[in-house]
Order: structure tokens, then C-alpha cells, then sequence
């Protein structure tokens, strides 16, 4: 991809109050100078979240949380940096155009077919809605999710819509619209009479054949990425049809991964985090009752089962998932396929069985949202729940039918990564059976080595931006503060020979990047863009140190502060030729140089110690 200058960034940064962009998530109250709020992103009674309107900031005093706009959309909305510039551009409708880097046509192309496909996508989504909501040829589908509890109001929220029953009904609206057959063949939403390549292998270069919608004679369920843009659809039929699936999703293309898409993710994933637990259906229409009734901690995966990619999305937000899957046979082998990839990112797993022929949607819709969680509250821990699957219809009397359930079990064990959880399981496990602990563990172990030589029980990713930096001595603070701040005491160190200085302060590097960047102090957007140049933990730092005061006598006090880093790199200088001077197998010559030094030294000490109308310029 290429780069988002900075002039963007700043601009966009201008443009987007952070008082009122934060006010947009949650309340923030006036507190003074600044505003106040309950922290988003730790529990907290006592409100220690400051956002400042006038530095364009935000700082939690409890957990430490702090950075630009940029930074709080990016830890809210849980999105990476550019797709939080393109969020806030699109707010105060910013065109966002990147910079190539070298080499990067082609990842250019990609963008470019990328921004094409989601246009169409958006437009085919509203297409699908009017079908439904305002057209007579969706009567039938707006009578059939009514049945289902779908109001016109929520079929709005979700964007709800309707493929009409025939060939070509959508192909020949989005040709009106501008849109090229190639481009419809790339976004999978009409086929060719030859489709002979898969979707993952489309390209804007497919070559002009007959083609007809994939879509028809369906209730249309947008699927949309975490950041609300809709990038694939899911369609119910609405006439069962013999050979025809009951659901039909996009292919894969440039924007859709099946395996990487959780549905409902957009609008939940705040619940998420708040609750640390996600409640697991296996459709659209089993999430948008449990959502609307107010179970709004839920997601559901593009298929019926966990995908590795889809757990470790899911771990960035929870500790915990309880899977609704529905009771029957398709429902429980849902959740044993889901098990690796949930046990793999370490995340506790429990089982709400539906009662026979009930699914979320007609139970939540049947006995209301407390009756719902208060099963979720009660929902068994996974492995309750499987040992007793595994062996209740066992014989286990019998030494060979033991064997073999312990030799499942033992292989479903194994895949605990952590440590005191796999215990607690061993011991469940082995009770059941009726067998040695040690033994059963014995399986455990054999099956981990095993896993283990074949490189699946490699450790999870490290991220970065979870690193910690501690803040540097005061001295090199209080010099980051005021270079920040004053515009004065900026220039003033900027006079000094500052990179020669910094350069043996261990520390320092933070001030180093204050004053390389072009930040001005007195302009809030222009300390944004330089903040989103820093590491999460540098930024939580900046975002810190911007809220402190500045000194009325700022010239004094830089100046100060400047000489007692001086000094105390004179000292270390020092030292290190005092103590290397006393080595033997230094020759004359080197032992002449040094005492040298040493004198230098010396004198630049003693001449920074006189008062400042004696001290010589250096």
C-alpha cells in the first residue's frame, strides 16, 4: 500500500474535534478546562479519562490509555491506523490519496480495485434494501421476516434486503449504474455461464461473458468487515427449492475471507469487550434477534465452525466465548469443529445447549433476553460438556471401549495450550474414566509431542503495540514537555547541539523524535500527525506529558533543565575515561590522550558550574 502523507493526516486531524468525536462513542462531561468520562477502556467508578480540546487529546490517569484522535478511534473501534484516517476522513468527508512508494503499482492496482469493489458493494447493499422495503417485489420476503420478529426498523438497521427471482435483475441495474461485467464477475455477485475460476482468482481482467446474478429468489444479509463496510452477502431462500441451499454466501475475493469475517462483529465488538465474553450462533438471523433483544455481545462465523483466523480476531476482544449452536447433530458437531482453533488462542470455552428443536432466534424470541442470558450465565464448561457427550453412551466396563474414549479425549486434551486449565481438565477427564491420572496425562503429553514435532503447538503472536515503555528520568521529561508545549523553549534546545548531546543520554531517544518532526507547538493537529509517528506506549506517554503545565518562566526553565543534562553527560564522560585511564595495557600515547580528555572534561564541568553571566557560550 502506499503512504497517507502527513499533510493528510493533519488536515484530517483538524478537521475532527476529538471532544466531539469521543462524545460520539460515550458522555463526556466538562470538568474545567478539559472534559471527563468514565474510562472505555478499564473499569473505573471514578471518571479518570481527560480529553483535552485544546491540546486534542486524551489521557486516562487510571490505566495509562492516551494518544491522538487517531489513537482513541484506533483502541476503540479495535482497527489498525489507516482505516482510522479513513474513518475519521470520511466523518468530515476528507478524500483520503496515498503516496507511492516505490514498487508499489501494483499494490496501488490493488487498492484501486479494492476502493471499486467496496463502491459497488455498498451500492448493491442499498439496492438489495429498496427491493425489500419499498418495492412490491419484496412483499413476500417483508411478510416472512416479520413472521421472524424482523421489524421494518431493525431490517433497516441491519440493512436487510432482497434479490428478486430472476437471471438478471441485478446485473442490469448495476450495468445502468456504470459498473462493467468484468467488475460484477470480481465482486462474485453474478456468475459467468463458464466460471471455470474460482473467486479467490478473479481479477478486473476477466474477459466479457453471459453471466447472471448469484443472488435470487433470497433475503440478502449484508456481511460487513469490523470497521462497518460491507464486503460480501449472505442470502436466505425464501421458496425452498430441491437442490438449492438454504444459505448462499459471496465467494472469496479481494475483500472476502470467509475464514477471517465474523458477522455481527461491527456493532458488537464494543459489548465485546465490555462484557470479555462473546456469545457464539451460527446465523444471521439467530445474531439479529439475540442483538436486538439486547444480548449485543454476540458475533457468528461465516460458516459452522471457528476458523484460526476468526478466534484470534475474537481473542483481541474477549477471554471467553459460549457457543449456541443449535441442538441438533449439525449444531454439536459445529462445536467440536470449533474447538481447536478457540483452544489454540487460549480462550475458555462453555456450551449453552439449546433445548430439541430450538435455535437462539425462536428461544430468545419465546422466552425474552433474562431467560436467555440467565442460560448463557448457566452455559457448562466446554469440557463438562464433552466428556460426558464422549462417554455417556459408553460401556465403560469394558477395558477396550475405555481405551478408545480416553484416546479421544486424551487428543482433545492435549490441545489446551494452558497449563493449569489442561490440568483441571486431566483430572475431570480421568475421574470420568475411572483411570490414573497419570496415565491419562501419559496420552496428554504423548499427543502434545507429537503436535509439538509437527509445529502445531507453536507459541501465539507478539504484538508490538502491547510492549510497555517506561518514562524516561525527569530531566529528559521535562525537556519533552516544554519542547512539546513552548515554542520558545523548542527553538532554544533546537540552537544547542542537541543531536551530539542526546546521543549519550540513554534515554533520550523520545526527545530525539520530538525534535527531528515538524511539530508545532501551538497547533493541536499538527501534534496529532506527530503522534501517530510514535509506538502505542510512546504516544500514552505524549498524551500525558501534553496535559501537564508549563511553566510561566518556560526560557528560564529549559534553559536549566538543558545544563543539567549537559552536566550529567559531561559527568558520564567522565567517568568512563577516569576509569579506563587506570587500565594496564594502555600504551603511552593513549594514556597521554586521556589525561587530556580528562582535563577537557574537566573544564567544561567547572565552566558550566559558574553562574551564567560568567559562563562562556559553547
Amino acid at each position: 500500500m502506499g503512504t497517507i502523507p502527513s499533510e493528510t493526516i493533519e488536515q484530517i486531524a483538524a478537521a475532527n474535534d476529538i471532544v466531539e468525536v469521543i462524545g460520539s462513542y460515550f458522555p463526556v462531561k466538562r470538568a474545567g478546562a478539559n472534559f471527563k468520562a468514565l474510562c472505555p477502556f478499564h473499569q473505573e467508578k471514578t471518571p479518570s479519562f481527560i480529553v483535552s480540546p485544546t491540546r486534542q487529546t486524551f489521557h486516562c490517569f487510571g490505566c495509562g490509555a492516551g494518544g491522538s484522535v487517531f489513537r482513541f478511534v484506533m483502541d476503540y473501534e479495535h482497527i489498525d491506523f489507516p482505516s482510522a484516517v479513513r474513518k475519521l476522513a470520511a466523518r468530515v468527508g476528507i478524500t483520503v490519496t496515498e503516496k507511492l512508494h516505490e514498487g508499489a503499482a501494483g499494490e496501488n492496482r490493488e487498492g484501486e480495485v479494492r476502493r471499486l469493489l467496496l463502491k459497488l458493494h455498498a451500492e448493491a447493499a442499498q439496492w438489495f434494501h429498496e427491493n425489500l422495503i419499498k418495492r412490491e417485489v419484496g412483499v413476500a420476503s417483508r411478510h416472512y421476516l416479520v413472521a421472524r420478529g424482523i421489524t421494518r426498523e431493525i431490517a433497516k438497521r441491519w440493512q436487510i434486503g432482497y434479490a428478486p427471482d430472476e437471471w438478471d435483475a441485478f446485473g442490469s441495474w448495476a450495468r445502468g449504474q456504470g459498473f462493467e461485467t468484468r467488475e460484477l464477475i470480481a465482486s462474485g455477485l453474478v456468475k459467468t455461464r463458464e466460471e471455470a475460476a474460482s473467486a479467490t482468482n478473479q481479477t478486473l481482467n476477466i474477459k466479457h461473458q453471459t453471466s447472471y446474478d448469484r443472488f435470487r429468489g433470497r433475503i440478502i444479509f449484508p456481511i460487513c468487515n469490523d470497521v462497518g463496510e460491507v464486503i460480501a452477502f449472505s442470502g436466505r431462500i425464501l421458496k425452498e427449492q430441491e437442490g438449492a441451499p438454504k444459505y448462499l454466501n459471496s465467494p472469496e475475493t479481494v475483500l472476502f475471507r470467509k475464514g477471517s469475517v465474523l458477522f455481527g462483529l461491527d456493532k458488537s465488538k464494543r459489548a465485546l469487550i465490555e462484557a470479555d465474553c462473546a456469545v457464539v450462533c451460527e446465523g444471521q438471523l439467530d445474531l439479529i434477534s439475540l442483538f436486538e433483544c439486547g444480548v449485543t455481545n454476540v458475533v457468528a462465523p461465516q460458516g459452522t465452525a471457528f476458523t484460526d483466523s476468526q478466534a484470534r480476531i475474537l481473542k483481541r476482544f474477549v477471554n471467553e466465548v459460549v457457543l449456541c449452536f443449535d441442538a441438533d447433530a449439525a449444531g454439536q458437531k459445529a462445536a467440536e469443529r470449533s474447538l481447536d482453533a478457540l483452544l489454540q488462542n487460549d480462550l475458555i470455552i462453555r456450551v449453552a445447549e439449546m433445548p430439541p428443536g430450538e435455535d437462539p432466534d425462536s428461544l430468545v424470541r419465546r422466552e425474552g433476553k433474562e431467560a436467555f442470558e440467565h442460560r448463557i450465565s448457566g452455559a457448562r464448561d466446554f469440557f463438562d460438556y464433552w466428556i460426558e457427550r464422549e462417554t455417556v453412551n459408553t460401556d465403560l466396563g469394558s477395558l477396550g471401549a475405555k481405551m478408545q474414549v480416553a484416546r479421544r479425549l486424551a487428543e482433545t486434551v492435549s490441545r489446551v495450550r494452558d497449563p493449569l486449565m489442561r490440568g483441571e481438565v486431566v483430572s475431570k477427564a480421568s475421574a470420568r474414566l475411572g483411570v490414573l491420572a497419570d496415565g491419562f496425562q501419559e496420552l496428554v503429553s504423548k499427543h502434545r509431542r507429537r503436535d509439538a514435532s509437527i509445529g502445531r503447538d507453536s507459541p501465539p503472536e507478539t504484538h508490538a503495540g502491547g510492549a510497555t515503555t517506561s518514562a524516561p528520568r525527569h530531566d529528559v521529561v521535562m525537556l519533552c514537555v516544554l519542547a512539546l508545549r513552548d515554542e520558545t523553549a523548542r527553538q532554544f534546545i533546537l540552537q544547542q547541539n542537541w543531536r551530539e548531546i542526546l546521543a549519550y543520554v540513554p534515554d533520550g531517544d523520545i526527545l530525539v523524535r520530538i525534535l527531528e518532526s515538524e511539530l508545532r507547538p501551538g497547533d493541536p493537529a499538527s501534534l496529532n500527525a506527530f503522534m501517530v509517528t510514535l509506538s502505542p506506549a510512546e504516544e500514552r506517554l505524549v498524551a500525558s506529558w501534553l496535559l501537564q503545565r508549563v511553566p510561566a518562566d518556560a526560557g528560564a526553565m529549559v534553559e536549566k533543565w538543558w545544563l543539567g543534562i549537559r552536566q550529567s553527560v559531561l559527568r558520564r564522560q567522565l567517568s568512563v575515561a577516569t576509569n579506563r585511564i587506570k587500565l594496564p595495557e594502555l600504551s603511552a600515547g593513549e594514556v597521554v590522550n586521556l589525561q587530556k580528555e580528562i582535563l577537557d572534561l574537566q573544564e567544561q564541568l567547572h565552566e558550566l558550574s559558574q553562574p551564567a553571566g560568567l559562563r562562556a557560550n559553547s
